[in-house]
């Protein structure tokens, strides 16, 4: 230690310059210089270091400063009185400065790990993935106590689960961890003295000391916490654990959660989806039932019954397009739509959307407008269905004989489809929800029937290549819906390959 190098230089020359220097021979003056250095070194350095250099002031006080001066010989008895207690003064205000300092810097080192504690517990708060939330938590363990190893080791029926984190990597042998988990399982103890609760073990790996720390959920012991690297107070280990414990709870509790939610989901959809499909097979189902009565009337004009035929003709599509529907929604809630980017020119993209919805809109015109003479690289069946629920929707919300506007813009990064109907608008409590599933306002329940798939749809298969659609109204009336898909884009004069 440099302090006890230097402390006795000082005692040395505060002699030689109390003594040569001022030429005082007043002990007390000199056993008061020779306390403040001592006390200065108690605070600097160990409580042994400071007892060495009182004995050494003690010394230099018999020498330098008590008769016979020179010579370590007592002559008066009551200097021995003297020395003693300038020595016992020396070890206690030693002792004492050393312990301030010693508190003095406990206090700092609580306040560090619980510091620590705290910027871990906010790490576990702001996790929310689930798969990743283990993993994570190790991290974060090994990240915020600057330990070079830390493992989250939890039973399972196949075997032990360790989940590490740390620039070390260590083999972790089930056997001790099983050993360790059912000595913390036997008897829940605490130790006031080191403030940890029973079932703290260590293990040799590698040549690593790892302390393994039983991880608590109340009084049950649910796996370990193997740590290795800088030294964590036994209490500070016990209370770190403890947060893991917690942390692993509430991961546990997510999963429940999304588990519970997931269910609520598919109840929630299996009762819309029945409620739409009852009322909506109902109607064309019985249109169809009537029209085919019709037709086997003999009364019935050529005209009529042409006017019949037609009617099951758009029943029928009107059947395959809610069948059709159906399936889409399933493709997209199992991940099966995947998009295949050809080069096509915009309005093959409408057209076949326009022959999709042909029955639908045929009381409507349609007005497209689409200069560009630019191929894109979409998928143009993904966005032609996305386009045709738009068109189908424009028409289902529109007055009978309404026009429909279809505007296409091709940029340097995207296309762009503008579908714009002259209905009474989208009210603005509805904007927030429109594409979800079976989602209808309370206007479009009065005015049309539907099951409320195709703009959930339409969202989902644009999902697929990269694209989004939104909508809002138009001020001079009517609602406008966009959308806007990832492409690339060429002069049709390149070719048209894929």
């Amino acid at each position: 230690m440099l302090s006890l190098v230097i402390a006795p230089i000082t005692i040395l020359v505060v002699s030689v310059v109390l003594r040569t220097g001022f030429h005082l021979a007043n002990p007390t003056t000199a056993a008061l210089c020779y306390l403040l250095v001592i006390l200065i070194t108690a605070t600097a350095s160990t409580v042994w270091v400071a007892i060495a250099v009182s004995i050494l002031a003690d010394l230099c006080l018999n020498y330098f400063f008590m008769a016979p001066i020179g010579t370590f010989t007592i002559a008066d008895s009551q200097n021995w009185v003297a020395l003693f207690v300038f020595f016992a003064v020396s070890v206690v205000a030693s002792n004492l400065s050393t312990a301030v300092r010693n508190r003095a810097s406990e206090a700092t080192a609580r306040g560090d790990e619980l510091a620590r504690l705290f910027d871990l517990s906010r790490d576990v708060l702001l996790t929310t993935d689930r798969r990743e939330a283990m993993a994570q938590l190790a991290r974060f363990v090994s990240r915020r106590f600057d330990l070079a190893f830390a493992a989250i080791c939890l039973p399972r029926p196949s075997g032990w689960e360790i989940i590490d984190g740390g620039v070390l990597h260590l083999h972790l042998a089930p056997g001790p961890l099983s050993q360790a988990l059912s000595d913390a399982s036997a008897v829940v103890e605490f130790d006031a003295r080191s403030r940890t609760y029973s079932g703290h073990q260590t293990m040799t790996v590698d040549g690593h000391a790892v302390r393994l720390v039983p991880l608590r959920v109340g009084t049950k012991a649910v796996g370990l916490l193997a740590a290795s690297g800088r030294t964590v107070e036994p209490g500070t280990l016990d209370a770190l654990a403890g947060v893991v414990a917690i942390a692993i709870e509430r991961v546990q509790l997510l999963d429940e959660r999304h588990a519970a939610e997931m269910a609520r989901q598919s109840e929630a959809l299996k009762s819309a989806l029945l409620a739409s499909l009852g009322h909506d097979l109902r109607t064309p189902l019985t249109a169809i039932r009537v029209a085919a009565s019709n037709l086997q009337a003999s009364w019935l004009g050529e005209d009529d019954r042409r006017e019949q035929s037609d009617l099951i003709l758009v029943e029928v599509e009107r059947l395959n397009r809610l069948f059709q529907n159906i399936l889409e929604m399933a493709r997209l809630e199992a991940g099966g739509v995947i998009a295949d980017l050809e080069w096509v020119h915009p309005s093959e993209i409408v057209e076949a959307a326009l022959d999709q919805v042909e029955h639908t809109i045929r009381c409507h015109p349609v007005d497209v407008d689409s200069d560009s003479e630019l191929l894109v690289r979409v998928d143009p069946r993904l966005t032609a269905s996305a386009l045709a629920h738009l068109l189908e929707n424009a028409a289902q919300y529109s007055p009978t004989g309404s026009p429909i506007a279809v505007g296409v813009t091709v940029s340097s990064e995207e296309l762009l489809i503008r579908v714009r109907d002259r209905g009474p608008g989208i009210d603005p409590v509805d904007l927030s929800y429109l594409f979800e599933r079976f989602y209808r306002g309370r206007e479009a329940k009065q005015r049309a029937s539907g099951t409320g798939m195709g703009l959930a749809i339409c969202r989902g298969v644009l999902s697929a290549e990269g694209g989004r659609v939104w909508a809002d109204n138009r001020p001079d009336g009517g609602a406008e819906f966009c959308i806007a898909v990832p492409a690339a884009s060429r002069p049709a004069a390149a070719g048209t390959e894929g």
